[in-house]
């Protein structure tokens, strides 16, 4: 079982950066792929970036190639998703998620286990 706790949102303004932390309890952390979600309001959630469990595999949606980055520190159990330029149309709920393959969270957007999401706003 793995818990996943996320902080790091808030409100910016557009240009702005911000960077996502996701805290997962559980002694297996390192053998997790790990994602990041998000899900805007009225719209379905939308897969934004994952990581394998080495670091070495790593997705990026199209939308936020060259100014998101993920990375992952597997001796504090913690991923993270730094965001740069943020745009208006980055506001959502961001949900981390952990899965035991890096296909699943990173290609299907599917997951074992989901955290309770932090909110983003990027005002204009």
């Amino acid at each position: 079982q793995v818990q996943l706790v996320e902080s790091g949102g808030g409100l910016v303004q557009a240009g702005g950066s911000l960077r996502l932390s996701c805290a997962a309890s559980g002694r297996t952390f390192s053998s997790y792929a790990m994602g990041w979600f998000r899900q805007a309001p009225g719209k379905e959630r939308e897969f934004v970036s994952a990581i394998s469990w080495s670091g070495e595999v790593i997705y990026y949606a199209d939308s936020v190639k060259g100014r998101f980055t993920i990375s992952r520190d597997n001796a504090k159990n913690t991923v993270y998703l730094q965001m740069n330029s943020l745009k208006p149309e980055d506001t959502a709920v961001y949900y981390c998620a952990a899965d035991s393959s890096i296909v699943r969270v990173g290609k299907q957007g599917r997951s074992d286990y989901w955290g309770q999401g932090t909110q983003v706003t990027v005002s204009a």
